[in-house]
């Protein structure tokens, strides 16, 4: 053998020992339409497929059980749920295909002439409601200190405290929204979560949160239009990670699925009023903003067991003012104990209404109270993690009266979802009659205060110009 041969094997050899040991393969398994999870694992869910929302605001409702005598059942009223929790979305499931659907939808009554006439003058007089707002995951060590401060309430608490930033762009750096996400262990093709990218191509990632999240090592998947990567996240090697998809996105007229969640019991009869004028008015600077965005309007309107009415649920519409006209009818009534049907609502507005693809989502939940923790059926937790799965934002607006758990249980769905905490503020913080100010009563730190229409446009202006940058 010639000393350039023997060369050439001892190189080989050499870098056979010396090369690293090849990636776990990380299979993109991608969610069929009936995939069943484990109980405790990721919630089953449908990717946001509607096209358009072109049609009147349809309708439809679940009881609540009251006026007939019989406790409200959400088993028997939805579904056959089996023992893992995930055949309780399928009722609603099936509605969303049904809102789909070709046939004509029914119109909507028409408002009386008073509503549809103070609908119409922007000059009617209405009282200021001024709100706050705390970002939990820009100031991600204040909240784990919050979280300590309230350890013990009672709530359904996942384990947030480790994190990470995962970023997607295209092959020119611009950040690529609504990307599916999936979070996978080694050697096993089921995912343990599914998130998507917002509008800036990012997404919090919390392994914690989820059953058995031991795991060194875990794949990250990443798809859009097609095209598809990958990246291995070493937890507690590094705080965020950046994968590229190849592609450039197409430009499009942003578009935004808003939906308002709005609590319609009795308790919330004192500010419902002023709300819904405050809601208005962010519904006719929302549609103005730069950009001309698409928007689609839907409203869930809940109450609770033993109610007229369970939820109430007005599906995507691009005709604003009939969606006015259904927001200027909400009214307060019934309740009764403090916590109320925000589970089943929230589950409603994640898996009930007809997502679009390729929209930024978010939806404004306006409550004053928490939800009932001992009825069976949908529970916020898995539903916040639905809510990513799909790319709904949720931002809480706590009304006066919500409590330290309330205040708890919406800061949950914000973080998770990387939305805001946003608390109503008062002159005295003890007496929410005493009028607009820059006082309250929760447990929050570094806010500042604007009123609640002009907060949550903002909110909402931000979230549509990094989609149009992109």
């Amino acid at each position: 053998m010639t000393a350039l041969r023997i060369t050439a094997v001892l190189s080989l050899l050499v870098a056979c020992v010396a090369a690293p040991a090849a990636e776990p393969d990380w299979p993109p398994a991608w969610q069929p339409e009936t995939t069943q999870a484990p109980d405790l694992g990721m919630p089953a869910f449908e990717r946001p497929s509607a096209q358009h929302c072109r049609r009147l605001p349809t309708t439809r409702e679940v009881p609540g059980g009251g006026g007939n005598g019989e406790p409200y059942s959400w088993r028997d009223k939805r579904s056959a749920a089996d023992a893992a929790g995930v055949a309780e979305a399928s009722a609603a499931r099936d509605a969303a295909k049904a809102m789909r659907a070709e046939a004509p939808p029914a119109a909507v009554a028409p408002a009386p002439v008073a509503q549809a006439e103070m609908i119409r003058r922007p000059d009617r007089p209405r009282e200021t409601v001024t709100a706050g707002m705390v970002d939990d995951n820009a100031d991600f060590g204040e909240y784990l200190a919050y979280r300590r401060r309230n350890a013990g309430l009672a709530v359904r608490d996942r384990d947030v405290s480790e994190r990470y930033l995962l970023e997607v762009t295209d092959a020119a750096g611009r950040p690529v929204h609504d990307a599916e996400v999936a979070l996978q262990r080694a050697g096993d093709a089921t995912p343990i979560a599914w998130a998507r990218t917002d509008t800036a191509g990012r997404v919090w990632l919390h392994p914690r949160a989820f059953a058995g999240s031991s795991d060194r090592q875990l794949g990250i998947a990443v798809r859009k239009g097609g095209l598809q990567s990958r990246a291995v996240l070493v937890r507690g090697d590094r705080a965020a990670l950046q994968v590229k998809l190849a592609a450039t996105p197409l430009a499009q007229r942003p578009r935004l699925d808003l939906v308002f969640l709005i609590d319609a019991t009795g308790s919330m009869g004192d500010e419902i009023a002023k709300l819904k004028t405050s809601m208005r008015a962010m519904a006719q600077q929302i549609a103005q903003l730069p950009g001309q965005p698409d928007i689609c309007w839907g409203l869930v309107a809940y109450r609770d067991r033993g109610d007229a009415y369970l939820t109430r649920t007005h599906d995507f519409t691009d005709d604003l003012p009939a969606f006015q006209q259904v927001l200027a009818r909400v009214q307060a009534d019934g309740g009764g104990d403090m916590p109320e049907a925000l589970n089943e609502a929230l589950h409603e507005v994640v898996h009930g209404l007809s997502w679009r693809a390729d929209a930024a989502r978010m939806v404004v939940l306006v409550a004053d109270a928490p939800p009932h923790l001992d009825y069976g059926g949908p529970q916020y937790d898995r539903d916040m993690q639905a809510a990513l799965a799909k790319g709904i934002k949720l931002f809480a607006v706590g009304a006066s009266g919500l409590d330290p758990v309330g205040e708890y249980v919406f800061r949950q769905l914000a973080q998770y979802t990387a939305g805001r905490f946003v608390f109503l503020t008062y002159r005295d913080a003890s007496d929410p009659a005493s009028g607009p100010g820059t006082q309250t009563p929760h447990d929050v730190r570094n806010y500042s205060v604007r009123t609640l229409d002009q907060l949550v446009v903002k909110l909402v202006g931000d979230e549509m110009a990094r989609l149009a940058r992109s």
